[in-house]
């Protein structure tokens, strides 16, 4: 990034991504280096989170940004929402490069697309980091409710898996529970946490894994029957798994974990489960369900989008329980068209942004 901040239009790199615009954002003096980027506005201001990540190279961040957005448009089209698809990313450590400077001198840069990007809370970004974002910026959810915000997003995501895993299990079993089921979780942060206490409520047998161990020691206090793991390799591996649930970061399922996966559903909170195109037809030729990620870890975005309107929990949750049905719609579906259920999901979401995007057409005098 040589300058203050610079924008494109659906290339990036020197090939072309699909998406309207990307911004390459930078302030010196606080040491933000961020990319905002949106790939639809379709069905209305893009709507995403801010991630706030060590990569590896400028080149990752923008794979990422462009991977999580195309991935959010399609979330809220199934999520029902009046909402493009956008999301942001920060380049660095949060727990080194983060500060208040920083997190407003990235607001002004949110702040100066108009409204086009409405941002909230990712990975390593928070409830606290929104509000002093907000300082700068009229196009902020997630913020705390004593700034007027919907608070923690991660109860209403982990809320929605929830009922994604009741589909899930409703679609290969018979019966709308996980009681009895053993129920795998790599990732046990913001949202994994909250999923862990849905499963073991409706009787679940649960094992986790996390490379964090604060995470893992913080759950261990909060629900001592769970049992731990070393890491996801062994997890995945386990003999009596019957859902595997991502809640970590994106990639999960690849060409390295599909093939030694035992779980008959995978069911989790993670963005971007599927490492390439074309994973998810192994996994349908293996019998694995498979919940398509933006779907249902779309309990987030319902929330924080609701707080656009003045914040209703009740509501939202209302909505977020909504995923249940439309997971089901998307496994139907899918096998009437002998397709794999992401390929059927992607279709419903593409319905939709074609056929509300073309109102637009239509013509308002402003």
């Amino acid at each position: 990034m040589d300058g203050p901040g610079g924008t494109t239009s659906g290339l990036v790199f020197g090939r072309s991504t699909g998406h309207e615009q990307v911004v390459f954002c930078q302030d010196r003096a606080s040491g933000l280096r961020a990319i905002i980027a949106i790939y639809s506005s379709a069905l209305g201001p893009a709507l995403g989170g801010t991630r706030f990540h060590p990569y590896e190279s400028e080149e990752e961040a923008v794979d990422d940004v462009l991977n999580l957005s195309r991935g959010m448009a399609y979330k809220n089209a199934l999520a029902g929402l009046d909402h493009g698809g956008g999301k942001a990313v920060i380049i660095g450590d949060p727990r080194r490069d983060k500060s208040e400077v920083l997190l407003r001198a990235y607001g002004r840069f949110v702040q100066s697309l108009n409204g086009r990007y409405i941002t909230a809370c990712d990975v390593g970004t928070y409830v606290d980091d929104m509000d002093v974002v907000a300082k700068e910026c009229d196009f902020v959810t997630g913020r705390s409710p004593d700034n007027g915000g919907a608070g923690d997003s991660s109860v209403l995501t982990a809320y929605g898996v929830f009922q994604g895993m009741l589909a899930s299990a409703e679609h290969r079993w018979g019966s709308p529970t996980l009681r009895g089921r053993r129920v795998g979780v790599a990732g046990v942060g913001k949202v994994g946490r909250h999923l862990v206490g849905h499963l073991l409520a409706d009787g679940a047998s649960v094992v986790v894994t996390d490379v964090d161990e604060r995470a893992l020691a913080r759950l261990r206090a909060e629900h001592p029957a769970v049992d731990v793991v070393a890491d996801t390799d062994t997890l995945i591996r386990l003999p009596d798994l019957d859902v595997y649930a991502p809640c970590a970061l994106g990639g999960a399922l690849d060409d390295a974990t599909v093939p030694v996966l035992t779980a008959s559903v995978v069911c989790g909170a993670a963005n971007n489960q599927l490492a390439h195109p074309g994973v998810e037809k192994t996994l349908a030729e293996r019998g694995v369900l498979y919940a398509p990620d933006y779907v249902v870890n779309s309990g987030g975005v319902i929330q924080v989008a609701d707080e656009r309107r003045g914040f209703d929990f009740e509501r939202a949750k209302r909505k977020a329980t909504g995923i249940r049905e439309t997971t089901a719609r998307i496994f139907v579906l899918a096998a009437d068209e002998g397709i794999p259920p992401a390929v059927a999901a992607d279709r419903l979401a593409e319905r939709r942004m074609a056929e509300v995007g073309r109102l637009r057409d239509i013509y308002l005098q402003s």
